[in-house]
């Protein structure tokens, strides 16, 4: 009786069919969007990346910061010019003395006044007198000091500033390329979820052609209500898959919008791979020309090689410097200077000189200085260990892009079986030898073959992606 029920089935199924699987519509040329408009394609997005994204402002503010830095250290080659005024008024004066005219005079002085005392007790000259000075008064300096020996800091300074500069100039390199691969990699992982956005289409469609077709044949009697049912569960799993989805890429599409610092008025819609399939990995998409074992000396031409060698470069500077901390220090100087102290304005120039020689701090001198030597041979150690790490990551990163490839001819393979697997399924079912759990257990293996060869081809995309970072 089952027989005969997929028999007579399979009469309705022959009036009514239709296929399967949707038809793939023509995609848009690149560039031709919806309404005249233009898409966005992958290197647009890297270009506004480029321009808008955190990173790359963020590395542009250090490289104006490390200029702004060396342009400072330069300075310190020039005198240092200093001004300097005060006035004051205290309540009593600074300095107080009494003086006794009659210790001053000799002996014949005072005989001659003994002789005038009316005019010696006019004078006050018998009795002591109180002088005041500094009660108020004015000063003003401009000094100019000029270094001429410092121990070799201003010099390590400018080529620690210059350093830095350089430094800055390779972070933003570094910060380039990642936010480029970042941009790369939202665009592949929306690449990947638009293709399975068409995969759930055409099973979608295939599934409503099936309904529609259990539907009619149990109208009609001949088909079980078990299989419409089954049928209903599977369109019910696929709106699930589809929910899970669209928030994954609408999700997706937020972040690299934010990322590239796009308007707010685009929409995925902008893009044009949502006008593209994977019907793109053709023999040309898969050769690996562009691919070819790293060389041992592609990793010193690297900028991650070269910020290493400076940050060494750096740790032996400041070793230098800290040396040059404890050496004696040399300065020249001239000043004009003005000061009414003692009542009478006082103008003077000066010219100085001065040596300056650290003693005690020898003592945590030596300490510092070990240190400094200690962090300069981590450094050397850190470059050594940190380029055998960098070529050891350049085949590795080789090795995954060969993986990638077999294991995409290897998806390839299975989406081509599990395709001849659902047609045998499908015409088994019409001649009623197979039933609606194997026809729809075949979609399912078609499905997840699909998937996974978009998966597979994603994935090859990143691992080519990885190669490119870590041998340029």
């Amino acid at each position: 009786m089952k027989h005969i029920f997929h028999f007579l089935t399979l009469i309705f199924l022959s009036f009514t069919s239709l296929p399967l699987f949707a038809q793939e519509t023509t995609p848009l040329p690149l560039g031709e969007g919806q309404g005249g408009g233009s898409f966005l394609t992958l290197e647009q997005l890297k270009d506004s990346a480029l321009q808008n994204s955190f990173s790359m402002r963020k590395a542009r503010l250090g490289i104006d910061a490390a200029r702004e830095q060396r342009k400072e250290a330069f300075t310190h080659y020039f005198p240092n010019v200093m001004a300097m005024g005060m006035g004051f008024r205290a309540n009593r004066a600074m300095g107080k003395m009494e003086i006794n005219p009659e210790e001053y005079m000799s002996a014949e002085m005072n005989a001659i006044l003994d002789y005038l005392q009316p005019l010696k007790t006019l004078l006050a000259l018998d009795r002591p007198m109180s002088i005041e000075m500094m009660k108020s008064g004015a000063l003003a300096s401009i000094t100019a000091l000029q270094p001429v020996f410092a121990g070799g800091q201003i010099v390590l300074g400018n080529k620690l500033a210059r350093l830095g500069e350089e430094i800055s100039q390779l972070q933003l390199q570094l910060s380039e390329k990642e936010v480029e691969a970042q941009v790369e990699r939202y665009y592949w992982q929306l690449v990947s979820m638009n293709e399975k956005t068409q995969t759930l289409d055409a099973v979608d469609s295939m599934l409503l052609q099936i309904r529609h077709d259990v539907e009619t044949a149990v109208k009609a009697g001949v088909a079980l209500r078990n299989d419409l049912l089954q049928v209903q569960l599977r369109q019910n799993d696929i709106k699930s898959q589809r929910l899970k989805l669209n928030n994954g890429r609408e999700l997706m599409w937020l972040m690299l919008k934010q990322f590239c610092g796009l308007s707010e008025t685009r929409t995925m819609d902008d893009l044009g791979l949502m006008n593209e399939d994977l019907g793109l990995m053709n023999e040309d998409s898969l050769q690996l020309s562009s691919i070819s074992q790293p060389q041992s000396s592609v990793v010193t031409q690297l900028p991650e090689y070269r910020l290493l060698e400076m940050s060494a470069e750096a740790a032996k500077l400041q070793r230098k410097m800290e040396v040059a901390k404890n050496l004696p220090s040399v300065a020249v100087g001239a000043g004009y200077n003005y000061h009414n102290l003692l009542e009478n304005d006082r103008h003077f120039g000066m010219v100085f000189a001065t040596v300056s020689l650290p003693i005690t701090d020898w003592w945590g001198g030596s300490h510092a200085i070990r240190r400094k030597k200690i962090a300069e041979q981590e450094a050397q150690e850190k470059m050594t260990n940190n380029a055998e790490l960098i070529a050891i990551n350049q085949r590795k990163a080789y090795n995954d892009v060969l993986a990638a490839l077999s294991q995409l001819e290897l998806a390839q393979q299975s989406a081509a079986q599990a395709e001849e697997n659902l047609r045998i399924h499908r015409n088994t079912y019409r001649a009623g030898t197979a039933t609606m759990t194997d026809l729809l257990q075949a979609q399912l293996l078609q499905q997840q073959a699909r998937d996974q060869q978009t998966e597979a081809f994603t994935a090859l995309q990143l691992a080519r992606l990885d190669y490119r970072q870590v041998t340029r």
